[in-house]
């Protein structure tokens, strides 16, 4: 199997990037929605993906949920179920966009990147992605948890998610919930992802606790919301007859430095503390200069 880690750059034409140069204004978010996210810590609501591509991006989905062990060397993490009940279900894996052409050029996608360019206030480079599904009936919960807790590994923290869904996200089937302004607390202790669904609670003071007020992030496919690396956000578990599949690209700011001498990402060469995140598996993305 091809590792697409070496290719930086789209390699079909499912995603228009050669004409970003001109055409990049369409894609960028208001001053009302980056408003909302630096008082909330998140944006949604974004149309990132066409019918077409979510066609393609769930027919390879389902190649890597067919994947016996042989073929998942490539993935930096795959868990066919990390829930912590072990009567639910949650997939859960990193690494896609080594492994199949869609998940691959979805990372240059100028309606992902455009934005992303704009709330992190300087060149886009990648960090990894993610695949959290629910499938229907028995969908498992991801636990309340903030993204830079699993992070710590990179300096500053100038890191940003992109959640989208390959189906509608509704409460039904689990949708995100986010606790907003939560990005303006300190950083919290670590839970599993799989596990209790309310073991962050016991890590709030009791200013927090009584913030901690969830608002449901509904979205149809194809629709994505912004958040940062602070903000506080889980789903709970998935009991309509639909599943929940999300793709998750997590980004950071061009400059970040690694802050540990071990590999950044399993199965990775290290980057020495200190040394910038670049790379093979750190492709820079976007830079301001293809804007202007």
């Amino acid at each position: 199997m091809k590792d697409l880690s070496f290719v930086h750059a789209p390699i079909n034409d499912l995603f228009s990037f050669e004409d970003l140069k001109t055409d990049w204004k369409q894609y960028k978010l208001s001053q009302d929605q980056l408003n909302h996210f630096e008082e909330f810590g998140y944006v949604a609501g974004v149309k990132v993906l066409e019918p077409e591509h979510i066609s393609i991006l769930r027919e390879e989905l389902q190649h890597i949920f067919d994947m016996n062990e042989s073929e998942q060397g490539l993935f930096y993490e795959y868990y066919s179920n990390e829930s912590g009940n072990p009567d639910t279900t949650l997939f859960h894996a990193l690494g896609a966009w080594r492994v199949f052409p869609g998940f691959h050029d979805i990372l240059w996608n100028p309606s992902i990147l455009v934005p992303a360019m704009q709330l992190l206030k300087g060149d886009v480079r990648f960090w990894h992605d993610q695949l959290f599904c629910k499938p229907a009936k028995h969908g498992g919960v991801v636990a309340w948890h903030q993204d830079y807790s699993y992070w710590t590994r990179s300096k500053p923290m100038q890191h940003l998610t992109c959640w989208m869904g390959l189906d509608d996200a509704t409460l039904e089937n689990g949708c995100m919930h986010y606790i907003p302004g939560s990005h303006k607390w300190d950083l919290l202790d670590m839970p599993e992802l799989g596990g209790d669904m309310d073991k962050i609670l016991d890590y709030l003071d009791e200013k927090q606790q009584a913030d901690f007020k969830p608002v449901p992030i509904e979205l149809k496919q194809g629709y994505a919301t912004f958040h940062h690396p602070l903000l506080v956000h889980g789903s709970y578990e998935n009991h309509s007859e639909r599943p929940r599949r999300g793709v998750v690209l997590n980004y950071f700011k061009d400059g970040t430095f690694s802050d540990t001498d071990e590999p950044l990402l399993p199965g990775t060469p290290s980057i020495k503390r200190g040394n910038p995140i670049e790379g093979q598996f750190y492709p820079k993305l976007l830079s301001v200069d293809q804007l202007i």
